[in-house]
């Protein structure tokens, strides 16, 4: 259940924003807010499938890429029913870490291995 803080910010968990991923509920998080795009899918310029491919999940670099206006930033302000929950956040920055530090340094790791293991043998 979301949780509120004590100034009133509503507080998600990324499980419970992973599960309105339904065509009765779509949530996403852009910079660690919370929104229900559900009732703007219709009305979404670059159709509904884009909202829902981001559903359930953190929109922010393909929100940011795409280069809204400030029009479109005021629009989605009257969506935000929350924040990401700080626990999920935190959790978030992990995986991302993971993701774009750790796994890309063992691939070149095992390359420069494998290269040296190759220039030796062919010496």
């Amino acid at each position: 259940m979301a949780e509120k803080s004590p100034d009133g910010v509503k507080y998600y968990r990324l499980s419970e924003i992973e599960e309105q991923n339904t065509f009765k509920s779509t949530w996403i998080i852009i910079h660690n807010k919370v929104y229900d795009v559900t009732k703007f899918l219709e009305e979404h310029p670059g159709g509904e499938e884009v909202l829902r491919e981001q559903a359930g999940g953190n929109a922010t670099e393909s929100f940011e890429d795409v280069g809204h206006s400030s029009d479109a930033r005021e629009m989605a302000a009257d969506m935000v029913i929350g924040e990401l929950h700080p626990v999920s956040l935190s959790l978030s920055l992990s995986c991302s870490w993971w993701s774009n530090w750790l796994i890309p340094s063992l691939v070149a790791a095992i390359i420069t291995l494998m290269y040296r293991i190759y220039t030796t043998e062919s010496e």
